[in-house]
């Protein structure tokens, strides 16, 4: 049984991460700053703590108690479209918060350090793409991520620490934060049905992704440790297949029972389609299950019916405002 450290362990991914992990006989100690987590979504057979990775004397605490195996870092602010404004903020949180987990592991001789980056690290590519491409991130939020990797592959190189990249795009699926008006699309579409608004979809919704399930996702990062050849490697995880956001919409409102109400917003700057290469992963870590769009959403629309709709917390601290989309400037007024 190995001790492991989850981060953002009441958050999304995080938490499933942390049940997969826990099924699997390991010790795991989740911290999260509950600022988009919940902590009804940890286990009771986990130790929680709540913290943040940017307290420097916290992340020491844990690491001279606990004595971890493995860090699996899953702590960030993952809002693609609002990192534009938000650039100290998402470089604080996603950069320097990840190291300090860096040094922490590095000085306790962590065996491997495994992180979730995103496709975000890609930008306007060719498509499919794959683990091969040169990353030229779009947004903040990619360049911090593609940073962080980086600094893994220097810190392996200088001091020996194995690590594992997953770039999973576009996860959804139960536990999700659906209040979040900025990001989770698909969560977005499903609270503002429970609160009989309409569903906003920047531009005319022809943009195109692939949509990931995360019961598909979640055992294949928490056992890649189990795979010594996976180390020092960066894996896509995800759907194959893309779609657009307007049938996102519509499958989203069937699963939820209604017709779809779609308010169209103007369209702002993003990356128009993404969709990726997955052989390598399934090289190294293995045949995964490949849930449909329709029976994922069908099953998150049952979760979201039971917790109900939730409040979006308003961002106040908005550092640029110049072109930040008219929906969210509204929130300073």
């Amino acid at each position: 049984m190995a001790a492991i450290l989850v981060t953002g362990g009441a958050g999304f991914i995080g938490s499933h991460v942390s049940d997969e992990l826990i099924k699997k006989g390991h010790k795991v100690v989740a911290i999260d700053d509950l600022s988009g987590g919940f902590r009804e979504n940890v286990s009771k057979d986990a130790v929680f703590l709540e913290g943040t990775v940017l307290d420097q004397v916290f992340i020491k605490y844990l690491f001279d108690r606990y004595q971890f195996d493995h860090v699996f870092h899953l702590a960030a602010y993952a809002a693609e479209g609002l990192s534009h404004f938000i650039k100290r903020f998402n470089y604080s949180n996603n950069l320097i918060g990840s190291v300090n987990l860096i040094n922490a592991s590095v000085i306790h001789k962590v065996k491997c350090f495994i992180f979730t980056s995103s496709i975000a690290v890609y930008g306007k590519n060719q498509l499919p793409m794959d683990e091969n491409m040169v990353p030229r991130p779009e947004d903040p939020y990619g360049i911090a991520k593609y940073a962080v990797e980086q600094e893994l592959r220097v810190s392996k190189e200088m001091f020996g620490l194995d690590y594992i990249v997953f770039r999973p795009h576009n996860v959804y699926g139960e536990k999700q934060n659906i209040g979040d008006k900025y990001r989770n699309v698909i969560g977005i579409f499903m609270n503002q049905i429970m609160l009989d608004k309409p569903m906003p979809i920047f531009g005319d919704g022809s943009q195109t992704r692939a949509f990931s399930y995360i019961a598909d996702i979640a055992p294949l990062i928490a056992g890649s440790i189990e795979e010594p050849s996976a180390r020092g490697e960066i894996f896509n995880i995800g759907a194959e297949k893309p779609y657009t956001v307007l049938e996102l919409a519509n499958t989203a409102a069937k699963a939820m029972g209604v017709r779809a109400n779609i308010v169209h917003l103007k369209e702002r700057s993003e990356v128009r389609h993404a969709y990726c290469d997955h052989s390598k992963a399934r090289k190294f870590l293995g045949e995964h299950a490949a849930t449909t769009l329709e029976d994922g959403i069908g099953r998150m629309a049952e979760w979201a019916k039971r917790v109900g709709p939730r409040k979006s917390k308003i961002f106040a601290d908005i550092e640029i405002t110049e072109n930040l989309p008219e929906s969210w400037a509204e929130d300073l007024c």
